[in-house]
């Protein structure tokens, strides 16, 4: 299946630089320069034929990138990388803890941009025994990127969730009632050894229980091990 790519830059010069490189690549590209337009294209697309990789400028005419970011993590489905002049450490930060899975500091070469959206792919969240995962009174859908439970618990009875919010829980899922480490889970996600690796990983997991419903105080499923890492204390069943 060829990958769907939505480049959201104000830059003409970028956007056919990028579009040349991810067309050449073997990638189905398409192009905005304002906010407004990308949010339509993404609002009209029909079920399961949205972007894959949405790449999303933070210098936008008509829109705060970084909310424009934090809308998509919260739809949930594509994965999300910042291409951005923005090279300070808590933009960086900031983004990452807003829901996006990369950032990429202009000026950067499009090989990079091409490299990075490949290994975002080779990531999508499909897990070994299937796509579906039962767990208690909870129902999470890798397809829909949707979470389903009891609405007492989920907002609504259905919730949707990030990709990089889906490649937290299925590690948890995969790895049920086993202490997984920060460097598991550093090496099993593809993150650098950072305190901002290890802040949007935390802002990560606060939002995925909060979607469970979890009291912060005491979570019953995702229990923080201090100083060593995390335990998922779920009976999980793959569909």
């Amino acid at each position: 299946m060829t990958p769907r790519i939505a480049l959201l830059d104000d830059d003409p010069a970028i956007r056919s630089l990028l579009s040349e490189a991810l067309t050449a690549a073997g990638m189905n590209v398409a192009t905005y320069a304002r906010a407004d337009a990308f949010e339509a294209a993404l609002r009209a697309a029909p079920p399961g034929q949205g972007p894959d990789v949405c790449l999303v400028d933070l210098g936008l005419p008509d829109r705060d990138g970084l909310a424009v970011v934090s809308r998509l993590a919260l739809e949930g489905g594509a994965a999300i990388i910042i291409i951005s002049g923005r090279g300070q450490v808590q933009d960086r930060v900031t983004g990452l803890e807003l829901g996006a899975d990369d950032y990429v500091v202009k000026p950067f070469e499009p090989a990079e941009i091409v490299a990075r959206i490949r290994a975002r792919l080779r990531k999508a969240p499909v897990a070994a025994q299937g796509r579906v995962a039962t767990f208690g009174p909870y129902t999470a859908d890798f397809d829909r990127f949707t979470l389903s439970g009891p609405a007492d618990r989920v907002p609504g009875g259905d919730a949707t969730f990030s990709q990089a919010e889906a490649e937290i829980l299925r590690l948890f899922l995969e790895r049920p009632r086993r202490l997984l480490t920060r460097a598991e889970m550093q090496e099993a996600l593809g993150g650098s050894a950072s305190d901002s690796f290890d802040r949007a990983m935390d802002v990560r997991i606060s939002r995925l229980r909060a979607k469970l419903g979890e009291d912060p105080k005491a979570p019953a499923l995702i229990k923080t091990i201090y100083g060593a890492g995390y335990i998922f204390l779920g009976e999980v069943t793959w569909l």
